[in-house]
């Protein structure tokens, strides 16, 4: 795959970027009162929000595998 180095790297910290930040996120979404209801079930909220971290994490991973490919050659 050829890429320019710039665009591997930045596909690289874009990656990276989404690997770190999702999973804080989640964290305050699991503390949210919103996330559970009376009984201690999961709520469309929590489901939602997990759908989203664990998509948004392996697209922040395969961006960042394009990008070391990138760098590879």
């Amino acid at each position: 795959m050829q890429l320019p180095l710039f665009a591997a790297w930045i596909l690289i910290v874009a990656g990276v970027w989404s690997l770190v930040v999702w999973p804080q996120f989640l964290k305050r979404v699991l503390k949210d009162p919103r996330a559970r209801d009376a009984a201690g079930k999961a709520t469309k909220f929590l489901t939602v929000h997990v759908v989203l971290v664990s998509i948004s994490m392996v697209l922040g991973a395969a961006t960042a595998v394009i990008g070391v490919m990138g760098l590879l050659g």
